[in-house]
């Protein structure tokens, strides 16, 4: 299912956007945005198929399909220890929108989140959209153990949440049950939401082991709203589906209000989330090939990363995506950047500020989710243009 024959460059070219192969000008590898280059699992096209057979596409129910809302329960419950209610978990239309609603209904103007940096840009867009103020902790890529001394010591009277971003993007660190425990005793002492994006958790390398907050105590679940999504686990970014959890009626009630739901304003497209509940159900098979598929092209990318003059690239614990110093060249994020998509025909993100926090600058991220073929072209391209410098 992974082979280099399995990706269809010409159908990437028409529908792959957001900074992919349909965006990007011919000749150019996009290593860009973290999405597949993999078709997914045939079984959820087969049930969109099924479902529409009918030909009736009727309004869903409001808070969600009963199957979908089972089918996640059931996965927070086996698969994350957390003891998960259907009912207090709904669909969004993705991950992105689940961090924005969480910070809509748990933020008024002035209030203060913090957020990790680097991290995806949205954790700060999601802030200051709806008039919060995100601070930044910073955490250093790498597996050293994090501060969170540091983060209780950047908490105020305005501060009303924390954000967790696990598996960290773009460092790919995956949090140790002890540092999510000191996170979480701190956001209980101090009465704050914990945010928690949990989008990568299925994308995690041996040996290292994956923790949700939410699983460690009943007292920090009942701070936690965990936001997750469908696109990195099984390829589904254009369907754009994702859902939010609370541990409370109270939280539950206050994110559906703020999400528009029920006015039919806003809500999860069905089809989207006959596929989720397809993936969930059926697709495991599908989703450990591609982890033993991304494992082996992630030792091959630090490998070429760590062959490139002025690179340095620790692995990640999670996530495929490689986060990689480039200070040793000499150059700026953005200049290595430049250079790569001019000379070596190889697109990546650079550490800018925008992207992922002032962290980030003499950094570059590249996704590795791709074939191998493909990959070895890029990293090939990228290690003779930087080694000629």
């Amino acid at each position: 299912m992974f082979q280099s024959q399995s990706v269809n460059l010409d159908i990437l070219k028409k529908r792959a956007f957001n900074l992919r192969w349909a965006t990007v000008p011919e000749g150019v590898i996009p290593l860009t945005a973290a999405d597949p280059d993999f078709p997914s699992a045939p079984e959820i096209a087969e049930s969109i198929i099924r479902f529409t057979q009918d030909r009736y596409l009727s309004y869903g129910p409001a808070a969600g399909l009963p199957e979908f809302k089972e089918s996640l329960a059931n996965y927070y419950t086996v698969k994350r220890n957390i003891p998960a209610v259907p009912g207090f978990i709904f669909p969004v239309d993705s991950a992105a929108f689940g961090i924005y609603l969480t910070c809509k209904a748990f933020l008024s103007p002035g209030d203060e989140a913090i957020i990790f940096d680097p991290v995806d840009f949205l954790f700060r867009y999601s802030t200051e959209a709806v008039g919060g103020v995100a601070v930044p902790f910073a955490i250093p890529p790498g597996i050293d153990t994090v501060d969170f001394d540091n983060l209780e010591r950047l908490i105020t009277p305005k501060t009303r949440m924390i954000c967790l971003c696990n598996p960290l993007n773009p460092t790919g660190k995956v949090f140790k049950k002890e540092e999510l425990l000191q996170l979480g005793e701190i956001a209980c002492k101090h009465g704050l939401i914990i945010l928690s994006d949990e989008i990568w958790s299925d994308i995690v390398y041996t040996p290292n082991l994956y923790t949700s907050i939410a699983s460690i105590n009943e007292e920090i679940r009942n701070q936690t709203i965990t936001v997750t999504g469908f696109s990195k686990s099984y390829g589904l970014a254009g369907l754009r589906i994702g859902a939010v959890m609370a541990s409370n009626q109270v939280h539950y009630d206050r994110l559906f209000e703020v999400s528009l739901h029920g006015s039919t304003i806003h809500g999860a497209n069905i089809l989207s989330q006959v596929a989720a509940t397809t993936a969930l159900n059926d697709c495991g098979y599908w989703l450990d090939e591609f982890l033993v598929h991304l494992q082996k092209m992630r030792d091959l990318t630090v490998r070429e990363l760590n062959a490139t003059q002025g690179f340095k690239c620790i692995s990640p614990e999670g996530c495929y995506v490689a986060f990689t110093n480039i200070t040793g060249t000499g150059k700026s994020s953005k200049e290595i950047h430049q250079l790569l998509l001019d000379k070596a025909k190889v697109a990546v993100v650079p550490g800018a500020k925008e992207w992922f926090g002032e962290g980030a600058e003499g950094f570059i991220r590249m996704s590795f989710a791709t074939s191998e073929d493909i990959l070895n072209e890029a990293l090939y391209n990228i290690k003779t243009t930087v080694n000629t410098l």
